[in-house]
């Protein structure tokens, strides 16, 4: 959306590191809008548990759009329970295909301990390289500095929340109020 049709509403970094047996997704809290901060506290990593099934779930852009698609996902899961790869695939071709979603303007990392998927509006669902992924305006340097660490003797929980400190110390929409979850990966 171009910045004559909507202010610009910037600050997320979400970063998703899958280690040892376990997934931790990690995300700041500030919210701004242009050059003001509007919230430090947002919270942009939820546990959902549609059919019984935990996914973790982390969205950057609009908290409308988010909530929106995390509604669907959720709808998807109780339709195929403990199936996030299937629910991914079709939100994701919903979300390209509907001509009410395909506005919608939000990344999604999800997870439920075993699977990590990026799900974005193009259609995609990619599972990243690495066993790291990472969206939102300061996710470029959340990705770099997980990925630096990756293969160091941290946990996942630590290379997260380092990652996600050294992206607040460089992007300026992104603060160091973090919300973490883990999820382990099921036998």
């Amino acid at each position: 959306m171009s910045e004559d049709k909507f202010p610009g509403w910037h600050g997320t970094t979400i970063v998703g590191v899958r280690k040892g047996g376990e997934v931790v997704l990690a995300g700041d809290g500030q919210v701004s809008l242009g050059q003001t901060v509007i919230k430090g506290t947002a919270r942009k990593v939820r546990r959902i548990s549609p059919g019984g099934h935990d996914v973790v779930c982390g969205f950057a852009g609009s908290t409308a759009d988010a909530f929106t698609l995390l509604e669907r996902l959720e709808a998807k899961l109780e339709a195929s329970p403990g199936q996030l790869a299937k629910a991914s695939v079709e939100l994701a071709k919903d979300w390209r295909m509907d001509k009410y979603l395909r506005n919608l303007e939000a990344m999604l990392i999800v997870t439920d301990g075993s699977d990590l998927f990026v799900i974005t509006g193009a259609g995609d669902v990619l599972e990243p390289e690495n066993d790291v992924a990472a969206i939102g305006s300061g996710g470029n340097f959340a990705l770099a500095a997980a990925r630096a660490m990756a293969d160091s003797d941290k946990s996942a929980e630590e290379v997260a929340r380092r990652a996600l400190e050294i992206a607040a110390e460089i992007c300026v929409y992104t603060n160091g109020n973090m919300t973490v979850e883990k999820i382990s990966g099921s036998a």
